[in-house]
């Protein structure tokens, strides 16, 4: 199994619609992410800040099926005007954070 953690902005004054949105999380998007063999999906706040993890078969095949998925650009077009994340040019996924350190 391998992980990927992302970071992320919400604009100010939209952490409860951020929330809102995702607790209503589209059936179409959940489908999406298990196809892409993604489980373990969580997002963590420190006020504007976003901090994503997941754990996936392979980092490769997630970024692979997010990156060519309509319902995933339908998402974040959906989440633009609550979130600012940059873009990764290759995935057009957040750009992976390195680890630094990891306990087992």
């Amino acid at each position: 199994m391998e992980r990927y953690a992302w970071k992320a902005k919400v604009i100010p004054g939209k952490l409860e619609e951020y929330r809102k949105r995702h607790n209503n999380i589209w059936p179409e998007m959940k489908k999406m992410l298990k196809e892409a063999g993604i489980s373990n999906y969580s997002i963590w706040n420190t006020g504007d800040e976003l901090f994503g993890y997941y754990e996936c078969e392979s980092i490769e095949k997630a970024s692979e099926i997010q990156s060519h998925s309509e319902i995933n650009a339908q998402w974040d077009f959906f989440l633009k005007d609550v979130m600012i994340a940059e873009k990764d040019p290759i995935t057009g996924a957040q750009p992976l954070l390195k680890e630094v350190w990891y306990f087992k």
